[in-house]
């Protein structure tokens, strides 16, 4: 495959990331379409369709390009670059009209991510970032909090949707929430990621979740001078905490992702 212009593969993540958004946001308080419901989760008809949406966009920008995505494959996703996308991060969210989800796209070269995008139509905000250059929301550069003491520190966490992890989790939210000025559960991570690269979060945890639903917001953090953290997971999944590269320790996220 030929070398790839990242800045030209933002400029498409960008474009895609915006035509899903307005469908997200022209579809928010219409009648939503349920393809699966499991007990901590939603799958609609309209993820489907902005995935679709997405890989169009894309293709037609870079049509060698494979992806990897919440709604299905494309391709081969072994290959060296592939896309990978999570078309509404926070599906729950926008089910119950919660105006709190985003469309991720993230370009991986041998699986690691180099260009990320994160969109959330609500609010018009829109991050992006190249590897090896800065994180920026609306085209203005952002950078990590500076917060170092834990009881200045609003953190989020998220929660697993098995019993095991749902177990192991509660004791630590216990434990953070006497130290912590905040906790906040909010149901985006790809948000939650991207409100950490701007200051907004101090640190995000999680014990299992997906590579789409990190992919663009793991970049955005550390090129924001921030510190993203992941550890294998049963099922192929990832046990994560993104900091401000201050905290991580005074958290003690070691005991947490075991």
């Amino acid at each position: 495959m030929k070398k790839i212009q990242l800045n030209s593969a933002l400029a498409a993540a960008v474009k895609a990331a915006l035509a899903a958004g307005k469908i997200m946001h022209a579809n928010w308080h219409k009648p939503k379409r349920v393809n699966s419901t499991a007990a901590h989760d939603i799958k609609l008809e309209l993820d489907v369709r902005c995935q679709a949406l997405i890989e169009k966009i894309l293709a037609a920008a870079f049509p060698q390009i494979p992806v990897l995505g919440e709604e299905g494959d494309t391709g081969d996703v072994n290959a060296e670059h592939r896309w990978v996308i999570d078309p509404i991060d926070g599906t729950v969210n926008y089910f119950f009209g919660m105006p709190h989800a985003a469309v991720s796209i993230a370009l991986q070269h041998r699986e690691q991510s180099v260009g990320g995008v994160i969109y959330d139509p609500f609010t018009d905000e829109i991050w992006t970032t190249v590897k090896g250059g800065p994180t920026r929301l609306n085209g203005k550069i952002v950078r990590v909090s500076n917060r170092s003491k834990l009881a200045d520190a609003v953190i989020a966490l998220g929660f697993s949707k098995d019993k095991q992890n749902l177990d192991k989790s509660l004791p630590h939210l216990n434990r953070l929430a006497r130290r912590v000025k905040k906790i906040r559960i909010m149901g985006s991570a790809a948000l939650e990621l991207a409100y950490v690269a701007s200051g907004r979060l101090d640190a995000y945890i999680e014990r299992t979740i997906n590579l789409w639903d990190v992919a663009a917001g793991s970049l955005l953090v550390e090129n924001a001078g921030g510190e993203f953290h992941a550890l294998p997971a049963p099922g192929g999944k990832l046990r994560m905490c993104a900091d401000n590269g201050k905290l991580r320790r005074k958290l003690q996220i070691g005991s947490l992702l075991k």
